[in-house]
């Protein structure tokens, strides 16, 4: 287990699926956890539970509004004193919005999904940045997904995958950018993962078993799997990794 004794983390959605997951480990690992939800109190509550109550604050805040976002990181850093990794692993996946849908779904798919996968983020971004740059130390953990390689394979879901292609983008630039006032950025992007929300893409191509049949493990990969790479990346001690979009899907994505 990395050891992250010390640290603070702001990890966002932290209720449920990878957030969930992370959020344990991130704890068990003995960081300070800023542990942000939607909606789902309950859920990160649950998520949070082993974690001492002097080791974790919970914060909602809803990532398509702006004022809401600055808010979040200024209660953030103002907890200790500021933030040492802020995670990015919030997200939201449509089922509508595709090229066949009416004018009205298309324009508001797109506007949410990418407030909440893209602008809110990239805000929560520059605010680290700016935190981090005074710091001249800091990191940067972005959860994107296979599809900002490799497109979606249902087409309805277009606006997700365009979003997590351009917050992996961003992610980049950041890393190209202040790598030198060490600030250091690293892109997650996992295939199919043990979440509802991938049971949910499940049932839009035919069931689960449809869908681990394309995998070459023969398997979903389960959340733990990048709760535990995002608290290596949170120690910083592989430095030159900065910019790297680590695949996490069992082979069957490779590059």
């Amino acid at each position: 287990m990395p050891d992250l004794d010390g640290k603070t983390i702001l990890l966002t959605g932290a209720s449920k699926g990878i957030g969930a997951a992370t959020a344990k480990i991130l704890g068990a690992a003995g960081a300070n956890l800023v542990a942000h939800y939607g909606q789902d109190r309950a859920g990160a509550d649950a998520s949070t539970a082993a974690i001492e109550e002097d080791r974790k604050l919970l914060l909602a805040a809803d990532l398509a509004k702006p004022a809401d976002v600055d808010d979040l990181w200024h209660r953030a850093t103002e907890w200790r004193e500021g933030i040492d990794v802020l995670v990015n692993n919030a997200a939201t996946m449509a089922w509508t919005g595709g090229i066949d849908d009416d004018d009205v779904t298309w324009e508001r798919v797109w506007a949410e999904t990418l407030q909440v996968n893209v602008i809110g983020p990239a805000r929560l971004m520059r605010n680290a940045v700016r935190h981090f740059r005074q710091r001249r130390s800091g990191i940067i953990i972005t959860i994107s997904s296979w599809v900002a390689q490799r497109g979606t394979t249902n087409p309805r879901t277009i606006a997700y995958a365009a979003s997590k292609a351009a917050i992996k983008a961003a992610t980049q630039t950041i890393a190209r950018g202040y790598a030198k006032e060490g600030v250091l950025a690293y892109i997650i992007a996992p295939g199919v993962v043990r979440t509802r929300m991938s049971e949910s893409f499940a049932a839009t191509q035919g069931g689960e078993e449809a869908v681990t049949a394309g995998l070459v493990m023969g398997e979903w990969v389960p959340p733990e799997d990048i709760g535990h790479l995002v608290a290596f990346l949170a120690t910083g001690k592989s430095r030159h990794l900065t910019g790297a979009t680590l695949d996490v899907n069992g082979a069957t994505y490779v590059r």
